[in-house]
Formats: structure tokens, C-alpha cells, sequence
């Protein structure tokens, strides 16, 4: 199997207001690209597609929103929503001094991509988006995150049990994707309750009018046979956004085991934005020479 060219990485951290997020940026150049986790879950996860399209001239950025990963956790609820989300990224691109990138994410970061692209649609070139949770997941994603977050709140030894069960196990040791699930389990009782109360009890997605008129290129992700991610809202996605691409997975587990097809898919797609973006001003140019 092919290796992944090797590109620069470099930790950062930035604040909003008093709040420290941290970030890593793979790669140079003005071709941005940010990368969003999945809910509960670390900017570690995106870093193999990261890698994968840094190799091939752009420039990453993957973040640890707010109450996730090495970022700060405040335990206040009314910190926490899509659209607070969606606020730290676009806070991310004026930190890094980006006027614009190409925007995505999985899950819950393909949820806050498309909150970026609805209240700030000037910042994104594009969008890259699996297992967004719309409609048809909402009654499923009550059912498994309402008890994760009554458990956090009544019965923080669950959670803090799980953290000290998962804590010892050296990463370098086990999978990439396995390390990826026990960083998971090092969650603080209080944010993650705090996290899951702002995200049930907010709103979820940009509703379907404001979905609608998003006006920028798009792929979306979706895969069978997963009920908080369900294909349907993915290819529902696909219809309501203009011109959007629907890409069928084989199953969740495609892109975290044998990438090469859908990683593929991601970098043909975020060049072609890219290349949208320079054609007009290499006309210009030319127009001006003449």
C-alpha cells in the first residue's frame, strides 16, 4: 500500500473571548481546508484525510471545538450549540487569516459545516460532508444521547469509570481508529453533559429552507446500515443543497479501513473548488495582459 507523503504539522491554539481552543494545521498555502470531528470525539480523527489532502497541496486545519478534545471544557450548557460551533470555525479563519476554505466535517462537524456555510456563506468555498444528522435521526439520536447525558449529570462515575479504564492504554500500541474510541472515553462528567444538553436542546441543523439556498459546491458522505447517520439524510442533503454530489459508502467503516476510494472522491472534490476559485482571477490576469 501506497504511503502518504509526509507534510508539516503544527499545533496552535487561539482564544474566543476566555475560552482556548487548539488546532493543528497540516501542510501551507492559501488552498485552506478545515476538517471538523464527530460529536465527543477529538481532531484527531481527521487527521488521515487531513494528511491525504495537505500531500496534495492544501493547506488543513482540523479543530478541537469547544468541550472536545484538548480544547477548554466549560461545564455551562448555554456555551454549547450548532450554532456556537459554527462561530469557533469561522473564529478559526479569522485567527489564521483566511478569507475563505473549503469547510467539513463528520457527524456533528458535518452539521456545524453546514451552520458555517448558513450564517456565513462569504467564508466557504465548499463543502465536505459525512453522515450529516438531519430528520430522519432525530428520534434515534435522542434515544442513545439523552441517557449518555443523564448518565454524565446523575451519575458522573460512569463516566469518570470509563476514563480511568481507557487512560492507561498507550495510543502508539493499539489502531489508529481504536485510539481514536478510547480518546473518546476521556470525557469530564460535567462538559460532556454541559456539550450534549446544548446540542440536544438546540438546533441540530440549518432547517431544510436555509439548506436550500447554500449556494456552494458540495459532496456528501452517507452510508447504510447506521441509524444515528442514516443514508437517508444524506441523500436528502444531497437533493435539497444546488448542484450537491451524493457519494454512497460502503458501510461506516469504508473510510476508516480502506480509504483510498472516498479519499480519492475528497481530494478530487476540494481541488475542483479550489480551481473554481482561481479560474476568474487567471482570466482577469490574462484580460489585463491583452
Amino acid at each position: 500500500m501506497a504511503r502518504t507523503p509526509l507534510v508539516s504539522e503544527r499545533i496552535g491554539q487561539f482564544f474566543l473571548g476566555e475560552d482556548r481552543l487548539e488546532y493543528t494545521e497540516f501542510g501551507s498555502g492559501d488552498r485552506w481546508v478545515v476538517l471538523v470531528h464527530g460529536q465527543l470525539m477529538l481532531r484527531r480523527m481527521c487527521q488521515p484525510l487531513a494528511r491525504a489532502l495537505a500531500a496534495e497541496g492544501m493547506h488543513v486545519v482540523t479543530i478541537d471545538l469547544l468541550g472536545h478534545g484538548r480544547s477548554d471544557r466549560p461545564a455551562d450548557p448555554m456555551v454549547y450549540s450548532m450554532t456556537a460551533f459554527g462561530e469557533q470555525v469561522v473564529a478559526l479563519l479569522d485567527h489564521l487569516g483566511a478569507d475563505e476554505a473549503v469547510i467539513g466535517g463528520t457527524s456533528l462537524g458535518a452539521n456545524v459545516s453546514l451552520e458555517v456555510a448558513a450564517t456565513a456563506p462569504d467564508r466557504v468555498r465548499g463543502l465536505l460532508v459525512e453522515m450529516p444528522v438531519l430528520d430522519n435521526a432525530v428520534e434515534v439520536g435522542l434515544v442513545v444521547f439523552g441517557p449518555a447525558m443523564l448518565g454524565a449529570r446523575f451519575l458522573p462515575f460512569t463516566v469518570t469509570t470509563a476514563r480511568a479504564l481507557t487512560r492507561w492504554v498507550p495510543r502508539g500500541l493499539v489502531p489508529f481508529w481504536i485510539g481514536v474510541g478510547l480518546d473518546t472515553c476521556d470525557q469530564q462528567p460535567a462538559a460532556m453533559a454541559a456539550v450534549l444538553h446544548g446540542i440536544v436542546f438546540g438546533r441540530i441543523a440549518p432547517p431544510s429552507k436555509l439548506r436550500r439556498a447554500i449556494d456552494v459546491p458540495t459532496l456528501v458522505v452517507g452510508h447504510p446500515a447506521d441509524p444515528i447517520h442514516p443514508a437517508a439524510d444524506a441523500a436528502m442533503l444531497a437533493e435539497e443543497v444546488p448542484g450537491a454530489r451524493f457519494v454512497r459508502a460502503e458501510s461506516i467503516f469504508e473510510w476508516r479501513l480502506r480509504p483510498e476510494r472516498l479519499d480519492a472522491a475528497a481530494i478530487d472534490f476540494v481541488q475542483e473548488c479550489w480551481q473554481l476559485r482561481d479560474r476568474p482571477a487567471e482570466g482577469a490576469r490574462e484580460a489585463k495582459e491583452r
